[in-house]
């Protein structure tokens, strides 16, 4: 099947989103996370072609790339410093800290503000920055009252090292205790076709304004089967039902801020080139009668 053209698309063809009121962002972003071993561990194979992968995205024109101290863990942060740093101007690098990695199948919440201090310093030490735009929690941790996890971010910011504050994996009512404590202006949830169990999320980020980074965007497990509704409007769009649930995503909400992740230039290119497909009313209303798991 034909793929959209990439040469020269712009990521900003999807629109922008502004996030906190100042900071302007392409909505088609790039997720780091792949660029790293087996099971998102250790090095990647050709750390060349990882770096290659990052400047690409730039030169299509995404300027929000999301990454994680857990990604590795601080491969992915080391190689975007290795790719990119000096960066350009607008570049957006958004991390997180709360995760920890013991072992490659453990993904360990710690959200103890002695751990987030020291994940937040390690983080700007990788990414060769003085202040993160975007720090994220990437998870609440059960030990720790949610409370004092967030007030570890506001004293982060207040010392100036952060700029803005974000969530990961959250509910409304999480949501709505770390905005009594401080402002936060995204949240990364998962959320995609074929999974939309976060969708009282987005829509509470929609009515506030607050911008939503749905992780694992392309997945649509059985729905892209041959013949159904999603294969039907891929072909149509001469596009790969990936692209069509990426272009879904950004109908979708105006606050929706894909980070498709990958370490392929050809996959990058063809996650860029979906947002400029226009699916229409019809398109959107068969999409939405899909099963799927909420």
């Amino acid at each position: 099947m034909d793929q959209p053209t990439t040469s020269n698309i712009p990521a900003a063809a999807a629109g922008t989103f502004l996030l906190a009121d100042e900071l302007e962002i392409r909505r088609a972003g790039f997720g780091a996370m792949r660029l790293t071993g087996d099971g998102i561990w250790g090095p990647p194979r050709d750390r060349a072609a990882a770096k290659r992968v990052l400047q690409r995205a730039v030169e299509l024109g995404v300027n929000l790339i999301d990454t994680a101290d857990s990604y590795g863990p601080f491969v992915s942060e080391e190689i975007i410093a290795e790719a990119l740093y000096p960066y350009p101007p607008g570049l957006i690098i958004a991390t997180k800290g709360g995760l920890v990695r013991p072992k490659k199948a453990a993904w360990d919440p710690d959200g103890r503000p002695e751990h987030l201090r020291q994940a937040c310093e390690g983080s700007l030490r990788r990414l060769k920055l003085e202040r993160i735009d975007l720090y994220q929690l990437h998870a609440p941790d059960s030990r720790v009252p949610f409370a004092e996890s967030v007030q570890a971010l506001a004293e982060l910011q207040q010392r100036g090292l952060i700029r803005h504050i974000g969530l990961s994996n959250v509910g409304v009512s999480e949501l709505q205790t770390a905005r009594s404590l401080v402002r936060v202006v995204s949240v990364q949830n998962r959320y995609n076709l074929a999974d939309r169990s976060s969708e009282r999320v987005l829509e509470y980020c929609e009515r506030e304004r607050i911008g939503f980074l749905p992780w694992y965007p392309l997945a649509t497990g059985a729905l892209a089967k041959a013949g159904g509704a999603l294969a039907a409007i891929a072909e149509r769009h001469q596009a790969t039902p990936a692209q069509v649930a990426l272009s879904w995503l950004l109908h979708r909400s105006p606050v929706m801020l894909p980070i498709p992740g990958t370490a392929n230039v050809n996959h990058l290119e063809a996650n860029i080139a979906a947002a400029r497909l226009a699916l229409s009313a019809d398109d959107m209303a068969a999409l939405a009668t899909l099963a799927v798991r909420a």
